[in-house]
């Protein structure tokens, strides 16, 4: 019989870049000459994992993302998986604004994934959920990487990341 090789299908950020990239923007924020006496902060909550943030007003909310951005640009930390919410109104004429950062594949998108591999009509490929991640496996590796580089064109509205090459 032959060998079945695999591989898995996952998204996520690493949460201790997302940390340093947080620390990065307050102290580019608390250098920075358009920031100067206002309290604008970067909370990140490891549990949930999404990030906070507080500032002023609209205009220093938008710059505040903008720095957070482009520190988590710098650190390799996939700004897709990112859900980004609403300015919302808080006490004192200040402004909130939630991030979530997606951990895993959630379930609808996995369900496409999958469609997507089965409708491409690759020889031999089961494609399979498990918990937060897709396992891809076939018995030659050359249709594994074929399906690889079909999911690297296409957009599931996530990063993907591709590991345990089996």
């Amino acid at each position: 019989m032959a060998q079945s090789s695999s591989f898995d299908i996952t998204t996520g950020a690493d949460l201790q870049e997302v940390d340093n990239a947080v620390n990065q923007a307050m102290k580019e924020v608390g250098q920075r000459y358009d920031f100067k006496g206002t309290h604008c902060t970067i909370v990140l909550d490891r549990a949930t994992p999404e990030l906070r943030l507080e500032a002023d007003d609209d205009f220093r909310m938008k710059a505040l993302f903008d720095v957070l951005q482009g520190r988590l640009i710098k650190r390799a930390v996939p700004v897709r998986n990112l859900t980004v919410g609403e300015i919302e109104p808080a006490a004192g004429g200040r402004v909130r604004r939630t991030i979530g950062i997606r951990q895993g594949i959630d379930a609808d998108t996995g369900r496409e994934i999958v469609k997507a591999i089965k409708s491409q009509g690759f020889k031999k490929v089961q494609a399979q959920i498990q918990a937060d991640q897709v396992r891809v496996s076939s018995p030659s590796k050359d249709d594994l990487q074929a399906v690889i580089q079909f999911l690297r064109a296409g957009d599931f509205g996530v990063e993907l990341g591709f590991g345990n090459f089996r």
